[in-house]
């Protein structure tokens, strides 16, 4: 497990709480593809209702196609999310 520390001046700075800046980067890496729907939701440390909610108030799409959506389906279903 890899651990990245962001002192409280940074936070402050930036007007952010630590589960604010969890959730930005989880929304960041999921819109650039670079973690799916469930690993983005657990870095965010939400349920994944929660985090979909998330999504549609930004009006980001939580799936681009059919494929997408039984991929995510299917890896829900191996983590247990399901």
């Amino acid at each position: 497990m890899m651990s990245v520390l962001v002192s409280d001046e940074i936070l402050q700075a930036a007007n952010m709480s630590e589960s604010d800046l969890k959730l930005e980067l989880a929304i960041l890496l999921y819109q650039q593809q670079k973690l799916g729907l469930s690993k983005a939701r657990e870095l965010a440390e939400m349920p994944l209702i929660e985090f979909q909610r998330e999504l549609a108030q930004r009006q980001i799409p939580v799936f681009d196609d059919m494929a997408g959506f039984e991929s995510e389906i299917a890896q829900l279903r191996a983590l247990g999310d399901l």
